[in-house]
């Protein structure tokens, strides 16, 4: 799907190019490219799931806007906005959707609560998810660069049923977060409870 006739500027303070260039002073290529091809997957979920190309494909690209930014800048974020001081227990990989989503708003004029709830929401999903929180949490666990054990199975589960996908992948993100002994910020526990509840 070519990128070109999206109107991004229908969401966002800047056009699709202006973004991009935004996001390159932020983020290293690889990660840029990752967003690119996040971009891809979301606009070929959307197009499967009857959703927006427009608003999928620009919540794609933008979901890692803020993930190379300082520990300093999002603590102070955290602070300055009074949010749960507990996500000050953990780091970037919680940040950067959870925290993130705000500097998207604000540098980068979006302010369409579907783009935001996916960006916020993309790493550790939620108790409730429209068709973009889930397309964009499955975008950014499917595209085609990424390579791990139960890849192939993810994206058949997905493109077959984008929910499936959904349920799929957050158990899986839970076993290996326990099987690492890493620590679950609550909110990701919630949404765990609520999205294996909704299994039939």
């Amino acid at each position: 799907m070519a990128h070109v006739n999206l109107n991004y500027q229908a969401y966002a303070a800047f056009n699709r190019d202006e973004i991009i260039a935004k996001m390159s002073k932020h983020l290293k290529q690889s990660r840029l490219d990752h967003c690119l091809r996040v971009e891809q997957t979301a606009l070929e979920l959307a197009q499967e799931n009857d959703a927006d190309v427009t608003v999928a494909g620009l919540a794609g690209l933008v979901h890692d806007y803020a993930k190379q930014r300082d520990v300093d800048e999002f603590t102070a974020l955290i602070k300055q906005d009074h949010l749960d001081p507990e996500l000050l227990k953990y780091g970037r990989a919680i940040w950067h959707g959870y925290v993130g989503y705000l500097m998207i708003q604000r540098e980068l004029g979006i302010n369409d609560n579907r783009i935001l709830r996916a960006v916020k929401y993309h790493t550790i999903g939620a108790p409730v998810m429209d068709v973009y929180a889930q397309i964009v949490y499955m975008a950014d666990y499917i595209e085609p660069e990424r390579d791990f054990s139960g890849v192939d199975e993810a994206r058949a589960i997905t493109h077959h049923n984008l929910w499936d996908g959904v349920v799929y992948q957050n158990a899986q993100t839970m076993k290996r977060l326990v099987n690492n002994q890493q620590a679950i910020y609550p909110a990701a526990i919630v949404a765990y409870n609520v999205i294996a509840a909704g299994q039939k």
